[in-house]
């Protein structure tokens, strides 16, 4: 499919647009009603859907609790997260206690969490969820699968569902609808995330470094 775009729009965006970006606003969309003033929780809040979940649920008045590897640096990162429009950002580390819902504050309880690591960190996002919340797994970087205590949904009917945007593609009008809608947001500034550019000569080098293959030079495709 070849979209026709306005020229203003810049073209990392335009490049970058059609993937994890309409992913991060199908999911807010697709599984539960959300509203001004409710909460969603997400794991690998850095990534380039995480970064766009955070400012997508803000545009709508919604909350976002986010979770983020324990590694140096994640002070930083946290503070470049709140800039985004995060409400809460926690490592993994921090969410070691027995409840983590007393860390909510006046927030209120997430209906909704989005899981792309798998893993330990799957099951931190279910444990933030309220009575009979949905977490939505779009992605497996743990290589880990996911474990959910059976009282999960014993007591608290939680629901578990998966989400491929190939199926969301099918569909071509809906989905120039949402490229539209995206690049516009980013053409006025309500909408970034950040890219590292790197020279096409090195892209394949870059490429193998982002899916985690060795390289002996060159940088990620993209980092935050």
């Amino acid at each position: 499919m070849w979209h026709k775009i306005d020229k203003s729009t810049p073209i990392e965006y335009a490049a970058t647009i059609s993937v994890n970006p309409v992913s991060a606003l199908r999911m807010l969309d697709e599984f539960v009603t959300l509203k001004p003033g409710d909460s969603i929780v997400q794991n690998g809040a850095t990534s380039i859907a995480g970064q766009c979940i955070i400012q997508l649920a803000r545009l709508r008045g919604i909350h976002s609790i986010n979770i983020i590897r324990d590694k140096p640096g994640s002070d930083e990162v946290k503070e470049r997260l709140m800039k985004l429009g995060a409400d809460i950002v926690f490592t993994e580390k921090e969410l070691d206690v027995k409840r983590v819902k007393n860390l909510l504050g006046d927030l209120s309880e997430p209906i909704l969490g989005l899981n792309c690591v798998g893993g330990n960190a799957a099951t931190l996002v279910v444990k933030f969820l309220k009575q009979g919340g949905t977490m939505v797994t779009y992605g497996g970087m743990s290589k880990e699968p996911v474990t959910v205590s059976t009282s999960y949904f014993i007591f608290k009917d939680i629901t578990l569902k998966g989400f491929w945007l190939q199926e969301w593609k099918l569909d071509q009008a809906k989905y120039r609808d949402w490229i539209d809608y995206l690049l516009a947001l980013a053409r006025v500034g309500k909408l970034k995330y950040e890219m590292e550019m790197v020279p096409f000569n090195d892209f394949h080098i870059a490429l193998g470094k982002a899916m985690g293959k060795q390289g002996s030079r060159g940088k990620q495709v993209l980092k935050f």
